[in-house]
């Protein structure tokens, strides 16, 4: 197992015992199995040492000799943060309902600005969507990003690409369109509601 695997792994253990206590330590009847690996990273500066005497209140507290408790140091905890969210890699294959999409960098930058605007957009785009782009691997040897994406994501893809392609460049929509039949359309009104009607004096006396 690679160091990284195996300190997020350790890491975990001690901050799911750290959790699980009242005194905020992780003590050494739960890590025994791990102890060395839990030595290791105080020694990198991922997990704290109980002092002696943090290790004396924690004894008192447990009512038993306590040896060495261990808790994540800042460092430790911004580390296994950043594990369970960093972008995880695309699968080699596409699951159910999904279509592999390959998208070149300049369509890729038009996308993450679509995605990046989601709370400011009226029209959102689909769910999974910015999990799906953050996520997005470039393939080996290729100038291509890989995308595996549902219907409905690929429909919110051609309307971020229309938005690129109304406020300037055509490149990104019109490759999409050509590579996978699919660009967005704003679909055409049928004039104003009633009320809008009312509102500007477009309703008739009777």
């Amino acid at each position: 197992m690679a160091y990284a695997d195996s300190a997020v792994e350790v890491l975990r253990a001690v901050t799911d015992r750290q959790e699980a206590a009242g005194h905020g330590w992780a003590l050494d009847g739960y890590l025994r199995p791990v102890k060395q690996r839990v030595f290791n990273l105080a020694a990198r500066g991922l997990v704290e040492l109980a002092g002696r005497e943090d290790r004396a209140e924690l004894s008192a507290w447990e009512g038993r000799a306590v040896r060495w408790a261990a808790r994540p140091t800042p460092c430790g905890h911004d580390l296994l943060l950043y594990s369970r969210l960093r972008p995880q890699p695309a699968p080699d294959e596409p699951g159910p309902g999904l279509r592999r999409v390959e998208l070149i960098p300049a369509q890729m930058t038009a996308l993450r600005l679509f995605v990046a605007l989601a709370d400011r957009l009226r029209v959102s785009p689909a769910d999974g969507l910015a999990e799906r782009v953050r996520g997005a691997r470039r393939e080996p040897g290729t100038n291509r990003y890989v995308l595996y994406l549902s219907q409905e994501q690929m429909e919110s893809v051609a309307y971020g690409f229309w938005l690129h392609k109304m406020s300037g460049s055509a490149l990104e929509a019109n490759r999409f369109a050509r590579d996978y039949d699919l660009a967005h359309h704003p679909a055409p009104t049928t004039g104003p509601s009633a009320a809008t009607r009312a509102s500007v004096g477009l309703t008739g006396s009777g």
